[in-house]
């Protein structure tokens, strides 16, 4: 019975955000997908509780590169790459902003956490141009499997399997399956026991 319900609910959701699905669509061809995403990913955080839950799904299961309908979004986290991917029961927490991220199955990210697409969205070398002026270089930043990102962690090169970040931490290297990541820069302390 319960299957059912959430089936009735994931139903009446896909069809609730269809206009807003046809309005990025229309967009994304006019200005571009992430641009059209920023957007439509500003109005859907907008809606609280586990209606906003399931109309973020559905908009995202539509637009992004892949979403699960078993992955959950909650209130005011902002999208900014329409190539991002987001894993089967994924949790994604309140607040986060997310580029071009690869979320494998199964990942937990607490709240206000910040994954922009690589480590290079703003060029800087250049002193004689300014930094909005200077080309991007955007990379997927990928974190896989199971792996657990703390609050207010940001998130700039790869995650692996099974690691764990700290709240807070800053990962600008890639950090190991298994690896618990904690700092400013991130770095492993120890490794988890994965057997």
């Amino acid at each position: 019975m319960r299957e059912l319900v959430k089936l009735a609910a994931h139903s009446l959701a896909w069809v609730a955000v269809t206009p807003s699905v046809w309005s990025w669509q229309l967009r994304a061809r006019i200005m571009g997908p992430d641009r059209a995403m920023e957007s439509s990913s500003q109005f859907w955080a907008l809606v609280p509780g586990l209606t906003g839950q399931y109309l973020r799904r559905a908009f995202l299961c539509r637009t992004l590169k892949s979403c699960a309908r078993s992955a959950t979004i909650e209130f005011g986290t902002l999208l900014s790459s329409a190539s991002a991917a987001i894993g089967e029961r994924a949790y994604i927490g309140p607040r986060c902003h997310l580029g071009w991220a690869i979320i494998g199955p199964d990942v937990l990210i607490a709240a206000g956490v910040h994954v922009p697409s690589g480590a290079r969205t703003h060029a800087i070398s250049d002193p004689s141009l300014p930094i909005r002026d200077q080309p991007t270089a955007k990379s997927p930043v990928k974190i896989g499997a199971g792996a657990w990102i703390g609050s207010g962690a940001v998130i700039m090169a790869d995650v692996g399997a099974g690691a764990v970040v700290g709240a807070g931490a800053v990962v600008t290297k890639p950090l190991p399956d298994g690896a618990v990541g904690v700092g400013v820069p991130a770095r492993p302390v120890r490794f988890r026991d994965m057997g």
